[in-house]
């Protein structure tokens, strides 16, 4: 058996399976709220509060870049506003990403309640990708239920309504706070909430008012005001609160309603449902290409291609009852093209012209077995299931090269480059028409560890070498290896 075909044999046993279904990228755990398009209308469209939703693909570098801050834009409006993300590389979630017009990854869209119930106002941040730009904008969009009363107007605000329950902030500030509009969204309808400024003296009196911040609850009627003693946190303070009442529950509960006949409207808004999700299946299915993705390195988004055509499930297979059930074979990703000659490595990644390559330097296998090293064998079946994933979504990417110890290319790049001698694998990104080149210094050699390499190299980030000029061939030299006998 030749070395190359021992390449081939070992990359393929040592191939990692593809998945049926892209799993999400934010786990259990995460801060985010993960909604698919049957729970959205429960968990987003009817409630009471302001909320923030990504769709995202996970294959996206520019996905996986927002989640840090994603997550910490999370944690930091937790009771205040809802973030949330909806995988759109799920086949149920597509025709939902279409509808809502989602043309790129990531999207991420504030969602806030109107006053009609389940359908709220929608708009696209186009804001900083950070953590502070996002809370921002979302604490800018919670909807403000909180009574401004003065000392002229406290009078008639208090005598409205004697017997239901009020909630009075004083303050010695002149806005009102994320905190304080999101209790007026839980307790709408139960309890009014109002603000109060240290500077209406007359007001802050009659109340015996001291200090600032202080939380006085009205219970109603002939019943004594109860000042809040504790932290001006969201949970201690529903507690407070919930002596009186309870707070709204979110989602609301469903309204039972008697079965029907979908109208006109519904028909055709579940034609249209159909053939978004053609559409979008189509369009989620390409990248733009490695070129533009250099060049667009800046960029914070990948925008879909909606020029794919769509294809059809084929119709399940049902299997009769009691027949054993087929062992599942793992799919088997081809191996990587193989630069055999120095004339080949040259051709394919070190002219003048050249764009991005991704090299394999292989190790010299050892001289008893002729076998490759496990890391060098787990390295090219990662490489060989990233380059099939790229090419059944149909998403262009710089090529992948496996360059053999043989090549005397191999030695000549160890050499220029600084590298280990013969016995270990290097994976190189180079550029020879920008003369750059960057090594891949991860951990491991599995798919995600390299995709996120890979991810990395595409956004432009990360620091880059100069590719010493002795490796780029240049036209003229080529002519002069064409001359030669």
């Amino acid at each position: 058996m030749g070395y190359i075909s021992i390449v081939t044999t070992v990359t393929a046993a040592l191939s990692l399976a593809l998945p049926a279904s892209a799993d999400g990228i934010y786990t259990k755990s995460s801060p985010v709220l993960q909604v698919d398009a049957k729970n959205y209308d429960k968990l987003i469209a009817r409630s009471n509060h302001t909320s923030i939703l990504e769709f995202y693909a996970p294959w996206c570098g520019h996905c996986q870049n927002l989640k840090p801050a994603y997550e910490k834009a999370a944690k930091s409006l937790n009771g205040l506003a809802k973030v949330a993300a909806i995988n759109c590389d799920e086949e149920t979630n597509k025709p939902f990403c279409g509808s809502m017009g989602v043309q790129g990854f990531p999207t991420l869209k504030i969602i806030r309640p109107s006053k009609k119930s389940g359908k709220p106002v929608v708009e696209e941040y186009q804001g900083p990708r950070s953590a502070k730009g996002i809370v921002d904008a979302v604490v800018d969009k919670i909807p403000n239920h909180v009574k401004r009363v003065g000392d002229k107007s406290l009078h008639d605000w208090l005598k409205e309504g004697n017997t239901t329950s009020k909630a009075i902030l004083f303050s010695d500030k002149g806005t009102t706070s994320a905190l304080l509009k999101a209790l007026a969204v839980d307790y709408l309808g139960a309890i009014q909430v109002a603000q109060i400024r240290d500077k209406e003296k007359a007001a802050v009196e009659m109340f015996g008012i001291t200090s600032f911040p202080t939380f006085v609850l009205l219970p109603g009627g002939n019943r004594e005001s109860i000042v809040y003693q504790g932290e001006m946190k969201k949970a201690p303070m529903i507690l407070f609160l919930s002596q009186i009442a309870k707070p709204n529950p979110d989602p609301a509960p469903p309204k039972s309603k008697s079965p029907k006949k979908p109208s006109h409207d519904e028909k055709k808004e579940q034609k249209r449902s159909a053939q978004d999700s053609s559409t979008f299946s189509a369009a989620s299915a390409s990248h733009a290409s490695a070129e533009a993705s250099e060049t667009a390195a800046g960029a914070t988004s990948v925008v879909l291609d909606d020029t794919a055509n769509p294809t059809k499930s084929p119709d399940p297979i049902v299997q009769p009852e009691g027949a054993p059930h087929p062992v599942p074979v793992p799919a088997v990703p081809a191996p990587i093209p193989t630069l055999a000659t120095h004339e080949e490595l040259r051709k394919a990644c070190l002219g003048a012209k050249s764009s991005t390559c991704l090299l394999a330097l292989l190790p010299a296998p050892p001289e008893t077995d002729k076998v490759l090293s496990e890391e060098a064998t787990t390295a090219l079946a990662s490489l060989g299931t990233l380059a099939e994933k790229h090419a059944q979504r149909k998403a262009k990417l710089f090529p992948f090269y496996a360059v053999p110890a043989q090549n005397p290319g191999a030695g000549q790049m160890r050499e220029l480059l600084g590298l280990k001698g013969d016995t270990e694998i290097e994976l190189l990104a180079v550029n020879a028409r920008r003369v750059w080149w960057k090594r891949y210094e991860g951990t491991g050699y599995g798919h995600e560890a390299i995709e996120g390499w890979i991810d990395a190299i595409r956004l432009g980030e990360g620091t880059k070498k100069k590719l010493p000029g002795d490796l780029v061939i240049h036209d003229d030299e080529k002519h002069e290896e064409h001359d030669e006998l």
